[in-house]
This record gives structure tokens, sequence and C-alpha cells, in this order.
């Protein structure tokens, strides 16, 4: 029988729209299991025991009321005790079963989220993003939690459903075999219609977890730009874009509804034909004396028991369907292939970056940089100038080994080492910057060990007086100063000065600014600057539109449209 479902499943799901063939999802499904094992295997051995206490509880019954009409011998007490310790036991199987499924099942989920994330991170930057991130979000969320449930619970039950259908088809073969025959005839026709129900519920889970994922942009989208929503009071119309996107989502849903509700209805009347059968065989046989009471209740709870894991595989089949679906979304992110492994190559300061006829274009063909030489000289401080669209922000990522140059070579080196390719290998040797507000909502403490884990509070305030926020110092939290989502009660300026004070934490040869002083007034740049440059061990790169900071600096890098 598993090995008939197996195949069925695999010839069932071969969606056209897929991208992915059957076989890789259940391969991507298997590795992912392989991590919840423990759960999976209890939440299976208390299926099985559920399974073995129900089939119990039938010859429990059937003796207590066979005792009780005198069609069998024995004490109606101890057949009424008999049930009541079964009961017991059915309800600490329950508990159990809760139990597994609550604790355990918030830590499988944890961990898919964790190791979803971490391949995310570990991830080659494109330079465009692929997904939204509210897509991402909602994938990480609920598509994780999917998958989680039906390798956790999904699959161990369905192996209960088939205990639960042989076993009862055993039982009621050895009482009647004509029987448990005209009860199982209808399975061929189940599975039939299954495949048809299989291929177009697929279809439409696919179809509502995509709004879904758009809704759930939209929400972010919109929640994350409140202020500017407000200042172009453009509420009204951030509500209605919200409204259409729900509209197509409600949309999608009452088309699966409709389709799943039709489904069931049509099963359903073929389980109660079949019920209705076997309920007037047994009348017929209870009437010529051929069967007791006692044993006509156990007919009826054995044809139940048959007829459940019928009924459990249209939930089943629905919940097949969600999790392929889920886990296409997952594969999706995966994609993306991982950075190049290997150790870090770490160099010794001062260090220099060199640019040999660098070219590099996205995706969509545009050329960004084109033809770009450059040496950044260790200990050095270089302004690059350019109009927006340039290839500025380019040049950095190109810098920090986030993307490879289509042409040319780019390089890190030192005195006492040979020029090495900037890689993510290399990273460890740059901090970076970025412009805008970069604080993540904690304490500033928590936002400066992003730079150094270690860092002690000694050194953090150092790091601070550096670069000109000594102001937190004075504050009565100092370092324990709460910041809400990106740097909520800070001024930009402030924000910026202790980004830039976790840049220092790292203490790397390599400064990378990208305009990281723009909020700042003139006098508290001149000095920041000042700060930075008096160390000669350091190379900085100062991204900026702002003609002043090439005072400071020893060279600049004018940058041309390509």
């Amino acid at each position: 029988m598993m090995a008939v479902m197996s195949g069925f499943f695999h010839k069932a799901f071969k969606s056209r729209g897929s991208k992915y063939k059957a076989a890789d999802i259940l391969r991507w499904l298997w590795r992912a299991w392989r991590g919840n094992r423990l759960q999976a295997c209890l939440n299976a051995v208390i299926g099985l025991s559920s399974v073995v206490v129900s089939l119990a509880q039938v010859t429990a019954v059937r003796h207590a009321i066979d005792v009780a009409s005198g069609a069998a011998r024995g004490n109606l007490y101890w057949a009424v005790a008999v049930m009541g310790l079964l009961i017991l036991c059915d309800f600490l199987l329950n508990i159990s079963s809760t139990w597994v499924q609550n604790l355990l099942g918030i830590r499988a989920q944890n961990r898919m989220q964790q190791r979803m994330l971490d391949r995310i991170l570990r991830s080659r930057w494109h330079g465009k993003e692929h997904f939204h991130s509210g897509d991402v979000l909602n994938r990480l969320e609920f598509d994780v939690a999917n998958v989680v449930d039906f390798l956790t619970q999904t699959i161990p039950n369905t192996l209960s459903v088939f205990a639960m259908f042989v076993g009862a088809f055993c039982y009621l073969f050895a009482m009647d075999a004509v029987l448990a025959l005209i009860t199982v005839a209808i399975l061929p026709v189940f599975i039939g219609l299954s495949k048809v129900y299989v291929n177009r519920m697929r279809k439409l889970t696919k179809d509502v977890r995509a709004e879904d994922s758009r809704v759930q942009s939209a929400l972010q989208e919109t929640i994350q730009h409140r202020m500017l929503i407000k200042t172009l009071e453009s509420e009204a119309t951030m509500v209605n874009r919200l409204e259409r996107t729900q509209g197509v989502l409600r949309h999608k849903v009452v088309k699966r509804t409709v389709f799943s509700v039709f489904s069931n209805t049509v099963l359903n009347v073929g389980f109660a034909l079949g019920y209705l059968v076997a309920f007037l065989w047994a009348a017929v046989r209870m009437s010529a004396n051929s069967l007791s009471f006692g044993g006509m209740t156990a007919f009826l709870q054995l044809v139940n028991r048959i007829q459940s894991p019928a009924r459990s595989l249209t939930r089943l089949v629905p919940a097949f369907v969600s999790v392929f679906t889920a886990a296409e979304r997952l594969m999706e992110l995966e994609e993306s292939p991982l950075d190049e492994p290997g150790e870090p190559v770490a160099l010794e300061s001062p260090c220099g970056i060199r640019l040999e006829h660098v070219g590099y274009a996205y995706e969509d063909g545009q050329d960004v940089l084109r033809d770009l030489s450059f040496d950044f000289k260790p200990g050095t401080c270089t302004a690059v100038l350019g109009e927006t669209g340039a290839g500025k922000t380019t040049l950095i990522r190109v810098i920090l080994g986030l993307v490879v140059p289509k042409a040319g070579k780019a390089e890190i080196y030192s005195s006492r080492a040979s020029h090495v390719h900037l890689s993510q290998l290399t990273r460890c040797n740059l901090a970076y910057v970025p412009q805008g507000n970069t604080l993540l909502s904690g304490t500033v403490r928590d936002n400066l060990r992003l730079g150094k884990l270690s860092a002690t509070d000694d050194e953090m305030k150092d790091a601070l007086r550096l670069s000109c926020a000594g102001f937190l110092l004075d504050s009565p939290d100092g370092l324990d100063t709460v910041c809400g989502e990106q740097g909520g009660g800070l001024s930009e300026g402030q924000a910026q000065r202790i980004a830039i004070a976790r840049a220092l934490l790292r203490d790397c040869p390599v400064l990378l600014l990208d305009e990281a002083t723009s909020a700042l007034d003139p006098d508290t740049e001149r000095q920041l600057l000042g700060n930075i440059l008096s160390d000669k061990k350091r190379t900085v790169i100062f991204i900026t539109h702002r003609l002043a900071v090439k005072d400071f600096c020893d060279q600049t890098l004018t940058i041309e449209k390509a």
C-alpha cells in the first residue's frame, strides 16, 4: 500500500508550472527531515500506540456489550474496568502528543528558520535582490512552519493512518470477509479522484501563497515608510493599494475553498453510502441471529476505523500539496550559490587596494563600471567622487568582495604580502559604514558589538569618543541607551557617528565610508575626519558628494558614468 501511494504522489505532484521535479522536492524534504527525527519518531510511536489502543477499545466494547446481553460469559465490572483503562491510555497518549507537538515543534521550527537565514546570509550577493523582503519573511515564517509540521506531524500521522487501516481491515476481515472487501472497494475510486484533486489544488495553493506574500510585502513597505506616507498625505492611497492586493488574495482563497468544499462533499457522500451499506449488512446478519448485538457494534466501529483513514487522506492530500508548494518556495531561497569557501586572508596594516581595468555590469546588461584603474595606496585617504549612477556604490561592493568584476582585476596588498584577489575571504581586512541609518533595534552596546563581539566597555567608549559620539557617555544610560528600529530615538547624525564607532571597533586596515558624514554639521565632520585620519596605518576610502571632504584626502578618484 505504501509503495502504491508513494508512486501515486510522485505522479500527482508533477505539476507543469513547477520549477522543480517531484524527486528534487522529495530529496530536499528528506534532507530537512534529518534534523527533526526525534519529534517525528516520537509522534510515530504515539500514533501507532493510539492505533493499538483504539483497536483494543473495539474488542473491549464488544466484549462488555456481549457480557451485558448474555451472549458471552464474563464479569461485567471487569469488562467496564478494561474499557476505562483503555480510555485512560488514550487520554495519556493525547496529552503526550500535545506535549511533543508544542514543545518540540517550536524548537524544530526555530532550527529550520535559523538554517534558512544562515543560508541566505552566506549566499553570494547579486547586487539586485530577487525577492522582496516581505516575501522572504513570509517564506521564513509560514512556509517553514508548513514544512516542519509536515515532517514532524503529517508523516507520522500518515503512518498511523495506514496502520489503522490495515489493523481495522484485518480485524473486520476475520469477522466478515465480504463486508471488509465491500468497505475497501471505494478506495480505488478515491485514489483516481485524488490525482485530479492534487493537480488542481497544488496550482490553487501556489497562487494563494504568492498573493499572500504580496500582501505581506505591501504591509511591510507601508509600515517601514509610514513617516513618508504621512508627509505626502497618501494614507488613503496606501490603504487602497493594500485593499486591492488583499482583494486578489481573497479571490484566490475563494476559488481554492470552493474547489475543496466540492471535492470533500463528493468524497463524504461516498463514505456515507459505504457506511449505510455496512450498517444494512450487519443488521441483516443480526436479524438472522448470525451476529450478536456486540458483534454489530464492533462491525460499525471497525467500518468507521477503516473509513476514518480514508477520510484522513482527504485531509492529508491538501497537506502534501501545501508542503510541496512551501518546499518549492524555500528551495528558491537557496538557489543563490554560496560565497567561496575558505579561511579568511588577513593582511597586516597598512594595506592598499589596486584596481586594474575593472569593469562590471549587472544582470540586465547595463554597464556600471568600465575600464577603471586606480591604486588606493596604503595609509592614504581617497575621496571618491561622481554623479549619481556613476558606479560609486558598485565600486564599494567590488572592494568588499560582494560582486566579482566582469573584467580586469581587483586586489588587496600590503608591504609584507603579495597581491590577493578581493573576495569574501579578504573582507576581514575591511570595515564598512554604509550611507543612511544602519543601527539595529537594541542598545548602543548591542550595535557596537556587531563590530567586535569581545569589545570591552572601555574600548567601546574610546571608539565613541573617536567618532565624536561622546554625547552618549554623558547620557543617563550611556552604552545601554536603547535604539529603536533603524536607530529610532536618535538623530540621523548621532546614528551615523555610532555606526562609524562600530566600524572603528573592527580595527581593520581599510575603512570604507559611504556618505557616512552626510548628516553631520561641518565642524563635527572636520573633527571626526581629523580623528580618523590621525592613524596613518589605516587606509580610508571616502565615497562622498561633499567637496569639503577633499581637503582631508591625499588623492581623489572621480568616476564618470559608463
